[in-house]
C-alpha cells in the first residue's frame, strides 16, 4: 500500500478539509513552519511500505531554519537543538556512533518514521498549532501503520508520545518507552535506555534489516 491509498479515507472527510483551510490560512497570514512544501515531508521519505520504526514528537521546532518536516531534525546550517544533541549523546554511549548530521534523513530513507503529532507550527511560538486539528490526521497514520503492518518499533519519548500507545497493538509490535530527551527530562531515563541497539536488536529478532544510525 501507498500512503495516499492509506490516507484516502481521512483526506477526502470534511474534518480534513477544514484542517486544511485552517494550515492554508495560517500560511498565508503569519510565519509558520515547517516551509509549506514540507508539511508532509516525513511521509515522502519513508514510503508506508517501508516503515520500521516511528519515532513521535510533539511538534515541529519553531525558530528560523529549523524544521524540515521530520521530528528531531533540523537544517545544517543552525546549530543543534538541546533534545537532538542529547538524542546524539545517547546513541555515542549506546553503540558508539557519532553522529555530525542533524538532518535525519538517512534515518527516513531506511524506514525510520519521523513524525510529529502537530505537523506545523507559527514562528518562535512552541506548540501554537496543538489545537488546529493535526492530532486526528497523525493519530490515524500511527493507528493504519499497528493495523496494516506488523512487527514495527514505535519510540515514545516522554508522557506525550506514551499517550500514543493506545493506539498501537502491543501483541503486533514492540513499543519502546523512556523519558523524553530534552534537557528537562534527559537524566530521568533517557541517558542509559539504549533504543538504538534496542530496536536494531528487535528488528533482527525479525529478519529485519539493522538501522544505521
Amino acid at each position: 500500500m501507498t500512503w495516499t491509498e492509506v490516507l484516502a479515507p481521512i483526506k477526502s472527510t470534511e474534518y480534513f478539509t477544514q484542517l486544511w483551510e485552517k494550515v492554508k490560512q495560517e500560511y498565508a497570514t503569519t510565519k509558520v513552519f515547517p516551509p509549506k512544501n514540507q508539511i508532509f515531508r516525513a511521509l515522502e521519505l519513508t514510503a508506508f511500505e517501508d516503515v520500521e520504526v516511528v519515532i513521535i514528537g510533539q511538534d515541529p521546532y519553531h525558530n528560523d531554519f529549523q524544521a524540515n518536516g521530520l521530528c528531531f531534525s533540523v537544517s545544517e546550517k543552525v546549530t543543534a537543538p538541546p533534545s537532538l544533541k542529547n538524542i546524539f549523546t545517547e546513541l555515542k554511549d549506546d553503540i558508539g556512533v557519532e553522529r555530525t548530521s542533524k538532518e535525519l534523513d538517512d534515518w527516513a530513507r531506511q524506514g525510520v518514521l519521523l513524525l510529529n503529532a502537530t505537523l506545523t507550527v507559527r514562528a518562535h511560538s512552541p506548540n501554537s498549532h496543538k489545537d488546529l486539528g493535526w492530532e486526528k490526521f497523525t493519530d490515524f497514520i500511527i493507528k493504519e501503520i499497528s493495523d496494516k503492518k506488523e512487527n514495527v518499533v514505535f519510540v515514545l519519548w516522554g508522557a506525550f508520545a506514551q499517550k500514543k500507545a493506545e493506539l498501537i497493538n502491543p501483541a503486533k509490535h514492540f513499543i519502546l518507552k523512556s523519558a523524553h530527551p530534552s534537557p528537562f527530562s534527559v537524566y530521568r531515563g533517557f541517558y542509559g535506555s539504549k533504543p538504538f541497539s534496542k530496536i536494531n536488536e528487535y528488528l533482527a529478532s525479525k529478519g529485519k534489516k539493522a538501522i544505521s544510525w
